[in-house]
Parts: C-alpha cells; sequence; structure tokens
C-alpha cells in the first residue's frame, strides 16, 4: 500500500481510541471540496513514507496507541490494502476505514473476513444529487447503495457522514438522504472548511444554523444525527 501521510496522534479521527491515521492517494471522485485534492490529483508528487517506517512506528507505540485509521484519497483503490490491514492487526490494532463506498466488492471481503472495527462511510448528496456532489457525471450510484446496506448490515461499528456545502445538499436532498440512511445508528454532518487545498475554492460551508436546520430535516429518519465541527 502506498502511504502518503501519517498523522502520529488522533483523538477525533477514531472514535474512544487513541489513534494514528495512514493517507493514501488516488481516488475515483473529484469531489469539489476535497480537503486531500494534493492526494487525489497529484498523489505521484507526493511523498511516499515506507511501509518499514510506518511499521517500526506502530511497534514503538503500542500499549499508547489503539487504533490505525486508514484514509485518503481513496483506500480501496490500494491493491496491498488487505495485507496492510492484517499485518495491522497482528500488530495488536484495531482498524477503522474511511471510505467513500465506490468499491463495495472491496469492502465487502475486508468486513466478511473480519478485517475491519469500524467503516466511516461519507455520503456525498442524495441519489439524486451524486453526480454533482461527487464530481463524476456518470456515477453508478448502485454501487454506493451497496456499500450503504453492506455497512448497515454488518454488525460492526460504523458510522456514514456528509460535508455540507452550500449547493450541493438543498433541504430536498437532506429528506432524501434521511430516508436512505433510516435505521443508521450514527450519521454526521460535517461543517466544511476552506483551506489552500480544496479542489475548488469557490465552495462554501454552512452556517451553524443552516445546518441545525438541515439535521432536523433528517432527524425525522435518523434520530441519531449529529453535527461535527462547528
Amino acid at each position: 500500500m502506498v502511504i502518503h501521510g501519517l498523522n502520529k496522534l488522533t483523538l477525533l479521527d477514531y472514535p474512544e481510541h487513541t489513534a494514528c491515521t495512514l493517507f493514501c492517494g488516488q481516488c475515483n471522485f473529484r469531489c469539489p471540496f476535497c480537503q486531500n485534492s494534493s492526494l487525489v490529483l497529484n498523489p505521484d508528487s507526493e511523498p511516499v513514507i515506507p511501509w518499514e517506517t510506518v511499521e517500526a512506528f506502530l511497534v514503538k507505540r503500542k500499549g499508547f496507541l489503539t487504533g490505525v485509521c486508514i484514509s485518503g484519497g481513496e483506500p480501496t483503490l490500494q491493491p496491498d490494502l488487505k495485507n496492510t490491514i492484517i499485518r495491522i492487526k497482528e500488530l495488536g490494532y484495531k482498524v477503522k476505514l474511511d471510505t467513500n463506498g465506490y468499491m463495495p466488492d472491496v469492502l465487502k471481503e475486508l468486513i466478511y473476513e473480519k478485517l475491519l472495527d469500524m467503516v466511516a462511510m461519507d455520503i456525498k448528496s442524495s441519489r439524486e444529487s451524486y453526480a454533482r456532489a461527487s464530481g463524476i457525471p456518470l456515477i453508478d450510484v448502485s454501487r454506493i447503495e451497496k456499500s450503504v446496506s453492506l455497512i448497515m448490515s454488518s454488525g460492526i461499528t460504523y458510522e456514514f457522514r456528509t460535508t455540507m456545502v452550500q449547493g450541493l445538499q438543498t433541504d430536498e436532498d437532506m429528506r432524501s438522504i434521511g430516508v436512505w440512511l433510516r435505521g443508521a445508528k450514527r450519521y454526521y454532518l460535517q461543517h466544511y472548511e476552506d483551506s489552500d487545498l480544496v479542489m475548488d475554492r469557490s465552495m462554501k460551508g454552512f452556517s451553524k444554523d443552516g445546518m441545525e436546520h438541515a439535521a432536523e430535516i433528517v432527524r425525522g429518519d435518523v434520530p441519531s444525527v449529529k453535527l461535527r465541527g462547528i
């Protein structure tokens, strides 16, 4: 697995765990609000951290850290993802995977082989608006639907999350998402933060009141919805 970044300590990325985060390159989406545009558009230009360096870090921090988050980019595009997770678990860590859900077969294999302790999946918008929010005009939304169903029936800890960006999630989109995710145990609306690395700098986030309004729309179907980052 090609690792371009290592956040050595996070108290936020893996709930209830002291963890580190590994960042992969490449992605099959082009979300205009993406915060890791360099990993998506130009991964080959990014520094690479050898696996030996990562493993040595994990060995040294064993006992202090309890979890490893694998993020991106999109990790399910990595050909060595499964073997990397196996090695991380052999070292005694729990593994959380961040994914856009567009590779349901990869996700299914990892879940069925009990290699994941938690999955966090992005829900970009409603089914009807997914192409616009993901930056993929011909997106196959059925692949997203498969991943949602798989995760909700898996029995493992999971969360769904939507980064709230003006113009990408309307009230009607939020009503549709609520029906789609009905019964979900954890759903977060995340505040969008602008930065120099965002793919489209014209993107703007919602106000706190706007996010509260969106959450209230969803809450009729997904009572667990919460705000994050605001």
